[in-house]
């Protein structure tokens, strides 16, 4: 006789109980030793040694870091994949921030390892995965933040990898091509409402761009008259973008947020050498295109100014976020579950800012990107930390438990249901050519 949906949600709540401190010391290591993309070498290694307790077999090194542990059903009639983020963020000022790098877990990262890890419990030697009709696939995958532009390009040069986003790598690398659904969840601050979650969300989609400015060196007392300032250009190309703001659009969400990375070489020696990274964000693809148009215009407009030149590379950044409303509602019923009378949100429909290579799995197979509102501070900042554990590591890693158990359970019903109401937006190979700007 088959064990009931709701016994072996109890069974996967009881397992992540039992296993707390685990998650929690798991989830607080990660947050203590930050690392960037595709560098995520002791947070693999933690991961690997939770699946190494719980007697799972994996396979790593997947796109440098990743960590991919496939969990089989009783049968394999769809498979879900249960993903975590392993990157931080860089805000030298946290009092966890790595002295070398600066890298901080300002982002939340590290709740979802501990999630993730969380689920991998749930289905530990409780007896559920021999009643669930699919396989559940978990997956620790690197570099989400997409920072460090020049670096990733430089691996991308040396053929390490293809893309500058870890999800974005695994559909390359064929990690997804046996995946039918993705779950995954990102754990967000108080906003002071009360909210305790939010079963789904929007998110931007951005291009990426690396920018020099190459002019002439000469000394920059004696002589300036016989060099080309390469900080002039850059300067009068900042100042170029910022007058073509008013030309975007409110709705399509335009964001546009360069850095200078290298403004020189020597302050006695006229600045030959300047780089910029920038990201031209936007809530559809039409105005990303238009808009990195622009700014890639007003960039070469102060190159042309002084006499300098301006070498722009273009790289694929994220897709904006398709929703899934048919996930919506099985996340929603478990929130409401695990929170009881708590307050949380369906689905918001406004643009997020922040954009995720989630977006891309998004236009694949139906993909759900939930939040849980455990941390306090501001994102991506010195200030922000885990303040609510039970929330960000704990009732996270239930509501993907129990959601992938409703996708799996009674014949994979449900799950193959949300599979057949979804049309995907590419085929891999045409988001490879189309997005990904691979020809063969």
């Amino acid at each position: 006789m088959a064990v009931s949906k709701q016994e072996l949600k109890r069974r996967a709540c009881e397992a992540i109980d039992k296993n707390r401190d685990k998650i929690v010391a798991l989830g607080d290591s990660i947050f203590s030793e930050p690392e960037l993309g595709y560098k995520e070498f002791k947070t693999s290694e933690k991961i690997k040694k939770a699946f190494d307790e719980m007697g799972y077999k994996y396979q790593d090194g997947v796109a440098i870091t990743g960590v991919v542990a496939p969990l089989k059903g009783k049968e394999s009639k769809i498979r879900v994949a249960v993903m975590g983020e392993m990157d931080a963020v860089v805000a030298p000022g946290h009092r966890c921030a790595n002295k070398e790098t600066g890298a901080a877990h300002s982002c939340g990262h590290n709740c979802m390892c501990a999630g993730l890890v969380g689920v991998g419990y749930a289905f530990a030697g409780t007896g559920i995965m021999e009643e669930l009709s699919g396989d559940v696939v978990l997956m620790a995958v690197p570099a989400e933040e997409y920072v460090e532009i020049e670096y990733r390009n430089e691996l991308k040069k040396a053929g390490k990898i293809w893309f500058l986003g870890g999800k974005q790598e695994f559909v390359k690398l064929g990690v997804f091509d046996d995946i039918d659904i993705m779950i995954m969840q990102h754990t967000s601050t108080f906003d002071g409402t009360g909210v305790k979650g939010v079963c789904g969300g929007t998110g931007n989609g951005f291009m990426g761009k690396l920018v020099r400015y190459i002019g002439k060196e000469a000394h920059a007392g004696g002589a300036p008259h016989l060099g080309i300032n390469a900080l002039n250009a850059a300067q009068i190309g900042l100042m170029a973008v910022n007058a073509n703001r008013e030309t975007f659009q409110d709705k399509d969400h335009i964001r546009v947020h360069p850095i200078i990375t290298k403004g020189g070489d020597l302050v006695n020696v006229v600045p030959a050498d300047v780089r910029i990274e920038t990201y031209v964000r936007g809530a559809n693809v039409d105005a990303i295109l238009d808009a990195s148009a622009k700014v890639s215009r007003a960039f070469k407009a102060g190159a042309d100014a002084v006499g300098a030149k301006c070498e722009i590379t273009d790289l694929p950044g994220y897709l904006p976020t398709i929703q899934n409303y048919d996930l919506f509602d099985i996340m929603y019923e478990n929130m409401k579950e695990v929170f009881g009378d708590e307050k949380f949100v369906r689905y918001e429909n406004t643009a997020g800012g922040g954009s995720t290579d989630a977006g891309d799995i998004s236009y694949l197979m139906p993909m759900i990107h939930s939040y849980f509102i455990g941390a306090e501070g501001i994102g991506h900042s010195e200030n922000y930390e885990i303040a609510d554990k039970d929330i960000a590591y704990i009732a996270a890693a239930k509501c993907l438990a129990m959601t992938a158990i409703d996708l799996l359970a009674d014949g994979a019903e449900l799950g193959l249901k949300v599979k057949a109401n979804f049309k995907p937006t590419f085929t891999k190979e045409e988001y490879l050519e189309k997005w990904g700007l691979m020809t063969k």
